[in-house]
């Protein structure tokens, strides 16, 4: 498929994970892709795993109101046009509210929350005039709690309500928002529990599907999403959890 020949698509957190896989999915679509991210090197090596040769690498820290006004101006005066926004970089911290620090707080608000409000605000008007879409990456952690992630919880449903705003808002302007919302993604973010075979399996229990995602089931979501195949899809916070959001949380009973 080339749905998106010759699409700009600006893809954060890029180096890794979700963005690495939604990169690769895009560039074999015929994207354009602006792999976005704080470590070069990391973007360099997903860079060269990409099918097309066309792409540019660009280091900046999405918490960063000037990096990511800088972001968007380098972008319109290099490609002149933005397609697609994927608001990809995120972080984690554990730990309940009187055990997580102050300093976490700030780095999961950061970084979760105010980057993809950082990005929306300074790509919105090359989106309007592409009239192109956003695709936010939350979580089921922004849908319903869990223990010991309040932190996380309080970001991503800032993102998942952030999401069907900015669909009232932009609507008239022709510009798509919406939401994936991963359960565990086999993904660094996902720290030890990837290696903790009985965690997995607690996991397994719960997901009807009985695993958990790898990247690239994810990433095929958002190039859905952001696609024409989703022309009149907005708003949306779309589970991508294997069935865990079917359940009404009682317990497996035979």
């Amino acid at each position: 498929m080339t749905r998106f020949k010759d699409k700009v698509v600006v893809v954060t957190g890029a180096g890794s994970g979700m963005g690495a896989a939604t990169a690769r999915r895009f560039a074999a679509e015929g994207a354009i892709v602006v792999l976005v991210g704080r470590t070069e090197t990391k973007l360099v090596k997903v860079a060269n795993t990409l099918e097309s040769s066309r792409f540019y690498v660009h280091v900046a820290d999405i918490s960063s109101p000037q990096d990511v006004e800088r972001l968007a101006q380098v972008v319109e005066d290099k490609f002149g046009r933005v397609d697609v926004l994927v608001n990809n970089a995120g972080v984690v911290v554990q730990g309940q509210v009187d055990e997580a620090s102050i300093e976490d707080w700030k780095k999961i608000i950061d970084i979760d929350l105010s980057g993809v409000f950082y990005c929306s605000r300074f790509f919105m008007p090359a989106l309007k005039k592409s009239r192109g879409n956003i695709v936010n990456v939350s979580s089921v952690s922004g849908l319903g709690g869990d223990w010991g992630m309040s932190f996380y919880n309080a970001a991503k449903g800032g993102v998942s309500n952030f999401t069907r705003s900015l669909a009232m808002d932009h609507g008239v302007d022709g510009v798509r928002v919406n939401a994936v919302c991963p359960s565990l993604t086999l993904t660094d973010m996902a720290g030890d529990i990837k290696d903790n075979q009985a965690l997995l399996a607690k996991f397994a229990e719960r997901i009807p599907l009985g695993r958990a995602a790898q990247p690239e089931e994810i990433a095929d979501v958002i190039a859905f999403l952001a696609s024409d195949d989703a022309r009149f899809v907005t708003g949306v916070n779309l589970p991508v959890d294997g069935g865990l959001s079917a359940s009404n949380g009682q317990p497996k009973l035979a």
